[in-house]
């Protein structure tokens, strides 16, 4: 395949857009296919088989447009049906899961970490299996945070509503001593600054983002699919939402302007 072909990226909504954001500052050569299932978000509270029907229509949409690599930017995703989706389609496809838990278990000193996430992330126990798989000896705490995907999709981030919610799904967590933790949904680095600030100084956040879009790098230099001669990259953003919402939104935390186009799958 070419190494001109768009990265495929997805979310079921604008979490992917953290994701990237970092795929952008690593690989700014490559062209990027995204597509956020707006219309469809939260998938943390549904049926993992209905979260894999949804998965599988857009990285299908994806596979039609001709993309070199899909990353599933969607820790309920990933623990749904990246499996599945490997064995489905023919091209690379990264999850954000494996690359969160190497960077927390690379950051943290007391090897106690902490895993945020939607339910059906946290139901799935994919971070703690992954990081006990690595070391058993880690002590690993989650907890669902059900509330924080619709707050970033609702562009409620700044509100005093936000902060509340944040402290009250935390006060368990913090009571734990761990140093490190996970935000095990690609939409919690958008309240980055208030679980920061609730957590303390004392506790590394991970944004798995940075060692996906890593770990993408790496799976495109070994197939020498790297796009390296694309000084002037094409960018196309699709939603099944809103589409002025999204590009308004998404403008706005990518400090770029956006196209984006609206699709029913």
């Amino acid at each position: 395949m070419s190494s001109t072909k768009p990265i495929g990226i997805l979310d079921s909504g604008f979490g992917g857009l953290t994701v990237v954001g970092e795929v952008l500052r690593q690989l700014p050569q490559e062209n990027i296919l995204y597509v956020g299932d707006n219309a469809r978000c939260p998938y943390g509270s549904r049926p993992p088989e209905e979260v894999r029907k949804f998965l599988f229509e857009i990285m299908d949409f994806l596979v039609a447009q001709e993309v070199k690599m899909i990353i599933i930017a969607c820790n309920t995703a990933t623990a749904a049906g990246l499996e599945e989706a490997r064995h489905r389609y023919s091209i690379p496809v990264v999850g954000v899961i494996v690359p969160g838990s190497r960077a927390a278990i690379s950051s943290t000193k007391t090897g106690r970490i902490g895993v945020i996430g939607t339910e059906n992330t946290i139901n799935s126990d994919a971070y703690r299996r992954e990081l006990h798989r690595i070391n058993p000896r880690l002590f690993v705490t989650n907890q669902a945070c059900k509330p924080f995907v619709p707050i970033v999709e609702e562009d409620q981030i700044d509100t005093p509503q936000a902060r509340e919610t944040v402290e009250r799904y935390l006060a368990s967590v913090r009571e734990l001593d761990i140093d490190t933790l996970i935000l095990g949904c690609t939409h919690y680095p958008l309240l980055k600054a208030v679980i920061a600030d609730v957590m303390g100084d004392s506790v590394e956040l991970i944004n798995s983002a940075e060692e996906t879009a890593r770990e993408a790098s790496t799976v495109l230099s070994v197939k020498h699919q790297l796009n390296e001669d694309n000084p002037v990259p094409h960018h196309q953003f699709f939603t099944t939402g809103d589409a002025d919402y999204f590009r308004k939104i998404g403008s706005r935390w990518l400090h770029m302007d956006l196209d984006v186009s609206r699709i029913d799958l």
